[in-house]
């Protein structure tokens, strides 16, 4: 009898690769607490908010990430974000280490909305973007008994325990790694650790200057890695996730450059974002102008961008719309679109008056017959 074979990655859909990243769980095993570990500076301000590069490498840097296991990683970093409270300003997913410029938040100014009358169920709502309804189930379950056996004290503390939870620099990073490493090992078959000791982390000021540079020192990092000559062309990284038509990506580089929070387009963070990018990430020569000896972007790159102030071209914008090459069914000129539309009618529901949708993520003219509003560049 002939063994099985595995199937083909490759023929298998993405979706169906990334169902355990995508499914709700109970709560992790050690979630609730942290004892701390590598010594750390953070930050200890009033009512401000602070930001931190994380840095995290896999075991000896020997294990290697293929495409859907950084898609796997992007999707785990972004939903721990969105549950913990803190918000993404920029990453870079690498080979065998992510970098990761992250905003948290003051927490008690955070937890504010989850008090009075309604507190309560604002919180279980927050919740379910992570858990299971039935672990959600039995934690109402657990809070109902104390109160029941007027233990009302005990269910705040547990109610407490889980606030912890939020803004919380070091819960976060650890559950994304927890929670990554899980899925990584069931998919490659295999065991134990998967990260090297825990995360480095730098305190950064959350404007200016330096958030500026931090956040451009980590979009540039898969050009000096030779991955590619400009950062706009490799996918896992804030940068292109923000040209893609990703509002949560643009919000966070807007941040880096003091833009207002939903200027991408309207305030020219985009473009202010480009230039920072090519000025900061030039390629640095010997002496002699001859050897590289730090990659970047060539000096010619760097001047064409700066002359075009950073815009880009509308080939350009319509080349970073990668899913629109897939599941845009049609891509043209509105006349075109719609030319398809009405020869091919029968084919769409009778509430639907035109077929062409214009890209809201370009300025050239250019439509399809599916608007793509989430993540179009998947």
């Amino acid at each position: 009898m002939k063994p099985t074979q595995s199937p083909d990655p490759q023929t298998i859909p993405l979706e169906e690769q990334l169902v355990g990243v995508n499914a709700k769980t109970g709560l992790y095993p050690g979630a609730r607490s942290w004892s701390g570990g590598r010594f750390r500076v953070l930050g200890k301000g009033p009512l401000e908010s602070y930001c931190y590069h994380v840095m995290s490498r896999t075991c000896g840097g020997e294990v290697f990430f293929d495409d859907v296991e950084k898609e796997a990683l992007r999707r785990v970093i972004w939903r721990m974000a969105e549950f913990s409270g803190i918000k993404v300003v920029t990453y870079c997913l690498m080979g065998n280490h992510f970098h990761l410029l992250a905003e948290v938040p003051h927490r008690e100014t955070w937890l504010q909305r989850f008090e009075g009358p309604q507190g309560e169920a604002k919180l279980f709502e927050h919740l379910s973007s992570l858990y299971s309804k039935a672990y959600l189930g039995l934690l109402r379950d657990e809070l109902s008994d104390l109160r029941a056996r007027g233990m009302g004290v005990l269910a705040e503390q547990r109610l407490a325990a889980l606030k912890k939870r939020f803004c919380d620099l070091s819960l976060f990073v650890k559950e994304i790694k927890e929670r990554f490493s899980r899925w990584f090992n069931k998919r490659r078959g295999r065991r134990g650790t998967l990260w090297m000791d825990r995360f480095k982390s730098v305190l950064v000021e959350g404007k200016g200057e330096a958030l500026r540079t931090m956040a451009a020192y980590i979009d540039l990092n898969p050009v000096r890695a030779g991955l590619v000559k400009d950062p706009k062309d490799y996918r896992w990284c804030g940068y292109a996730e923000a040209l893609g038509g990703s509002r949560r990506a643009q919000r966070g580089l807007c941040k880096a450059v003091g833009k207002p929070v939903d200027g991408w387009k309207s305030a020219g963070a985009a473009e202010a974002y480009r230039c920072l990018l090519h000025a900061e990430g030039r390629e640095v020569k010997d002496a002699q102008n001859e050897a590289v000896v730090r990659r970047g972007v060539t000096a010619e790159s760097a001047r064409a961008v700066l002359t075009e102030k950073g815009k880009l071209s509308p080939a350009e914008m319509v080349r970073l719309r990668v899913r629109y090459f897939s599941d845009g069914l049609v891509l043209g000129s509105r006349e075109f679109v719609e030319g398809i539309f009405e020869a091919q009618r029968e084919l769409f529901g009778p509430k639907r008056k035109q077929g062409a949708r214009r890209m809201a993520e370009s300025d050239a003219p250019f439509y399809t017959l599916r608007h793509l509003r989430v993540r179009p560049l998947e």
